[in-house]
């Protein structure tokens, strides 16, 4: 009788644990943990998106960590692609052990996604700047006039979304919705899936995100951030809005003190896991909540 496979999916919030937990159960069980976040699969910056070390990383086998050039985009898709590769080399009595904060991944692994395709950035930006002057009844007319099927879907005609709707439009000539209805399905449909989203207290973690980012200016994000800049890359790459770049790129140029730097940094984060937080409320409520040390508490 063929054994079921088994997966392990830790999600939540930046500075919740999440890596501490998954290192722990991999050397415990001999499991692969594979970068469930859509930060750390970039190289470059290790510290500033508190990427495990070098020395995490030898004492279990970590994929998807690193191994992205920062030059480059790195979409959800591409993301589902690269795990199904890596499931098919992995044994299958080994644990897997999905583990990161982009609620999107999570979603794709096992609901499936959407597998528009890969749009150029400048068209994107050409559609941005198309749509920044007007308010939100504004961009909903001008996707009812383009795309009225995803307009009706949409709540609220936000920047984002609007932009991405049009943009997928003008590309493929095929609305949005188009893709949305035939996605791909998810990877673990049946393995036998144990999920855990970790939800310490705010306080706590707040007082985490606060000591995590004095310690990445004080050991090497900086220098992670002079290492980028020497790149010359494109503004508009996800790498170059990572929540520390743009902070400490200011202070490297003389237009924030250190500590202005290292506040606006460790604020831009609270509202990140805030985001992460109501993401895995809304779409991952049914999960198992857990606290710092994986006691079980109240969703």
């Amino acid at each position: 009788m063929t054994r079921q496979r088994s997966a392990v999916l830790i999600a939540g919030p930046t500075a919740s644990g999440k890596s501490s937990m998954a290192l722990a159960r991999a050397r415990a069980n001999g499991g692969v943990i594979v970068n469930t976040d859509a930060m750390q699969v970039y190289d470059t910056l290790r510290i500033i998106t508190a990427r495990p070390s070098v020395e995490e990383e030898a004492l279990a086998e970590h994929r998807l960590y690193g191994s992205v050039p920062a030059s480059q985009r790195f979409s959800t898709g591409q993301w589902l692609e690269a795990v199904r590769k890596i499931l098919g080399t992995v044994d299958a009595d080994r644990e897997v052990i999905f583990v990161g904060g982009t609620g999107l991944y999570f979603d794709a692994l096992t609901n499936g996604f959407a597998d528009v395709p890969e749009i150029s950035p400048e068209l994107t930006l050409q559609v941005q700047r198309e749509i920044e002057d007007l308010d939100e009844a504004g961009r909903m007319a001008l996707l009812i006039a383009e795309d009225p099927e995803t307009a009706r879907r949409l709540k609220v005609a936000d920047p984002q979304r609007v932009t991405r709707a049009l943009a997928v439009k003008r590309a493929t000539g095929k609305p949005l919705s188009a893709f949305q209805d035939n996605p791909q399905a998810g990877l673990l449909g049946d393995w036998v899936v144990e999920r855990f989203v970790l939800s310490p207290d705010r306080d706590v973690l707040r007082a985490r995100i606060a000591r995590r980012f004095e310690a990445m200016f004080a050991s090497g994000a900086v220098e992670e951030v002079e290492a980028l800049r020497a790149q010359n890359l494109d503004p508009s790459l996800p790498v170059m809005k990572a929540i520390g770049v743009p902070e400490i790129s200011d202070w490297l140029d003389g237009r924030l003190e250190r500590e202005e730097a290292i506040s606006l940094a460790t604020i831009a984060t609270h509202q990140y896991a805030k985001r992460q937080r109501t993401w895995f409320r809304n779409r991952m409520g049914d999960w198992p909540r857990l606290g710092l040390e994986g006691a079980a508490i109240d969703p």
